[in-house]
């Protein structure tokens, strides 16, 4: 026998488990995640401004211009998720196995199983076996917020954007949000209330991720901005697809 290999450290390395470098995360979805996550920070940032305006100019309201340049950035950003948003959904289909990981499959008892014992594993502080992509329990979260509420996000935002150009293109897209909300009070209401169920869901997000990537360490930080993950060699695939 090798008299190297039988030494404390020879033995340790040759136990430890050896990982896989897997490219899960393609740039287009990498791109719509950043849009995405500057976009709604830029959103809700204007939009506490123009929801309570704080800040005062000098002068006539005519010698000035901060509400309206408030609202032309949140506009702009407006725009830009409303592309992300797209850009994402084409990926879905267009994108690898991971990009569609996670799907709710409702009509499934299987996928509810599984939504389950994620919620439970995650209370007890026992998260089982890494993910490459999302679990059922992140694809439900997704299917909540970024895609349901941000759609519904994006028809009040649009319909209210609508009421500076009455028979426009958005007024006749979107403008029967108001009547159906009950004027546009109510639609600016629903509109503020989605942004804060945004909140909770970032400040959600941002926990989870942290914690899942102090358990598993398997690269779930970086993979956002390099693409790619670690996976234990041997280890079954678990993604629900």
């Amino acid at each position: 026998m090798n008299e190297a290999s039988s030494t404390p450290l020879a033995r340790a390395a040759s136990a430890a488990p050896r990982y896989l470098r897997v490219y899960v995360w393609q740039w287009p979805v990498r791109a719509f995640h950043w849009a995405t996550a500057a976009a709604v920070t830029m959103l809700f940032a204007t939009g506490l401004y123009i929801a309570f305006p704080i800040l005062t100019t000098n002068g006539e309201p005519y010698d000035n211009f901060l509400m309206a340049r408030v609202r032309q950035v949140h506009f702009f950003a407006a725009f830009v998720f409303l592309v992300a948003y797209l850009w994402r959904a084409a990926f879905f289909v267009l994108g690898n196995r991971y990009a569609r990981s996670g799907f709710p499959f409702l009509w499934r008892l299987a996928w509810w199983r599984a939504v389950a014992r994620q919620a439970v594993d995650y209370v007890r502080f026992d998260f089982g076996e890494p993910h490459l992509g999302h679990n059922s329990l992140a694809g439900l979260s997704y299917a909540l917020v970024p895609v349901g509420v941000g759609l519904l996000q994006m028809l009040t935002g649009f319909a209210l954007f609508a009421e500076s150009n009455p028979g426009g293109f958005w007024d006749g897209l979107v403008g029967w949000v108001i009547p159906l909300l009950g004027g546009s009070a109510r639609t600016h209401q629903w509109h503020h209330l989605f942004a804060w169920v945004f909140l909770a869901f970032a400040i959600v997000h941002v926990y989870i991720v942290v914690l899942d990537a102090r358990q598993y360490g398997n690269g779930l930080l970086s993979s956002m901005i390099t693409g790619f993950k670690f996976e234990r060699e041997g280890q079954e695939e678990t993604d629900e697809l």
